[in-house]
């Protein structure tokens, strides 16, 4: 490990910075959602700051819906407030165009120990513009539908390996208890919260957010009869108050055994077999639910980039480099437990066998999943753009937009048609901004 660990600092690298190399002290502010993987690398950044004495990583550690707020107002008005940002698959091709975040290109060609062709294409290629790296990976994912074995095999439900939503819905309500739900759905308002399975699911039922032309889709009766699937199943079988459950939420109260099934991101699978997970050793996986297409499973990464704002470029891109590399994750391998290494990132990851050993359970899946998903077309309805998320500025206001108002469908406070006939005139606007 001692050639990741040592990393000298970089020179003649196009758009480098201070720090780390002049012999001062660096202090390096890193923004991050505070999902267990990042929280893995707080706790492992010891061994960094080790082998690099002059500099110190100060972790700001936020929910997700806050973290994009902040690192968003921060990179479009260059404020510098930090070094490094932790940022999704949707906002780093953007990012990058707009100039807001550093090209890394020339730091990873010149980084041996970095080795960017070990990346998965499909993830790598969310995390470049005409060609040139914007982001390191720290961890890919897809969507997966974990379940409680031991409550499925008492209630004598069988979960089939590609199950529909129909399926779903008929075991979630036969799974129902007064002291656990059938199934945990996020709920919480958010694109990147309740927005990632609702927009799975548009895709899955033949329909999207917008058409290959730019026109929306919530008017249409697809668009409806998707949304319904996932708020029926959520209202009658899944957890109370469904608008507070985003991703944490649903990982601790399925980890806890207080709920029989949960689909999300494929990365959860490293944490509910964990020793602290009360459902370790008894889960079992399957594909997420379909409608129409064959497969419905998200294609997701979470990024560590460096907006150009920061003045220590140099010292960011070591600790970028060393918290993406092979390394980093043979590291949390032998210190935190091989269930834990961040997945979907790396080839060489699927190749470990101390990891294919550990993550048994649910790394031949993730893959699987993570190889079928096609990021040009998700579903039936041809998209406008490549990527799960519609690659536009213009989303991230509508998702929230959208994804709030469906909130006060779970409470019980409006109709989906009413809130999918007010979106439908803001949404079209979104798709036309998106044209030009």
């Amino acid at each position: 490990m001692a050639s990741v660990f040592a990393i000298t600092a970089l020179a003649g690298c196009s758009g480098a910075g201070g720090g780390g190399g002049s012999g001062e002290s660096t202090v390096l502010t890193l923004a991050t959602v505070n999902n267990p993987q990042m929280k893995d690398m707080e706790e492992l950044k010891g061994e960094f700051e080790k082998a690099n004495p002059d500099i110190t990583v100060k972790f700001v550690q936020m929910e997700e819906n806050d973290l994009r707020d902040a690192v968003t107002k921060d990179a479009a008005t260059g404020g510098g407030q930090y070094d490094i940002v932790t940022i999704g698959a949707q906002e780093t091709p953007i990012w990058g165009a707009n100039g807001w975040i550093a090209d890394l290109t020339s730091y990873a060609e010149a980084d041996e120990a970095y080795d960017v062709d070990d990346i998965l294409p499909s993830v790598l290629g969310g995390v470049k513009v005409d060609g040139k790296l914007f982001a390191s990976p720290f961890y890919g994912e897809s969507s997966f539908l974990m379940y409680n074995k031991e409550l499925t095999e008492a209630a004598g439900v069988t979960i089939p390996e590609h199950p529909t939503w129909a399926e779903i819905a008929d075991a979630a309500a036969k799974l129902k208890t007064d002291d656990v739900a059938g199934i945990c759905l996020r709920g919480k308002p958010g694109w990147g919260e309740l927005g990632a399975p609702l927009t799975s699911i548009l895709y899955t039922g033949g329909s999207g957010w917008f058409d290959k032309d730019w026109t929306a889709q919530l008017d249409t009766p697809k668009f409806a009869e998707a949304v319904k699937v996932y708020m029926d199943i959520l209202k009658n079988s899944g957890q109370a108050d469904p608008v507070s459950y985003g991703f944490t939420e649903c990982l601790n109260l399925f980890s806890q055994g207080k709920a029989a099934m949960w689909v999300d991101a494929t990365s959860a699978g490293g944490v509910v077999e964990s020793s602290d997970s009360a459902v370790a050793g008894k889960v079992g996986y399957a594909h997420s639910p379909v409608i129409e297409s064959e497969e419905s499973g998200w294609l997701w990464s979470w990024n560590l980039a460096i907006p150009e704002s920061s003045q220590k470029k140099d010292a960011a891109w070591k600790f970028v480099s060393w918290a993406t590399s092979k390394e980093y994750i043979d590291l949390v391998g032998e210190k935190l437990g091989w269930e834990q290494v961040p997945p979907g990132s790396r080839i060489s990851t699927y190749e470990n066998e101390n990891y294919l050993e550990a993550a048994s359970s649910f790394a031949p899946i993730t893959k699987d999943i993570m190889e079928s998903v096609n990021a040009e077309q998700f579903g039936p309805l041809s998209q406008p753009t490549v990527g799960f998320y519609p690659a536009s500025p213009e989303w991230p206001a509508l998702g929230t937009t959208v994804t709030q108002d469906l909130a006060d469908v779970l409470a019980g406070r409006a109709t989906l048609e009413d809130v999918l006939a007010k979106n439908q005139p803001i949404a079209q606007a979104a798709g036309d901004a998106s044209k030009k």
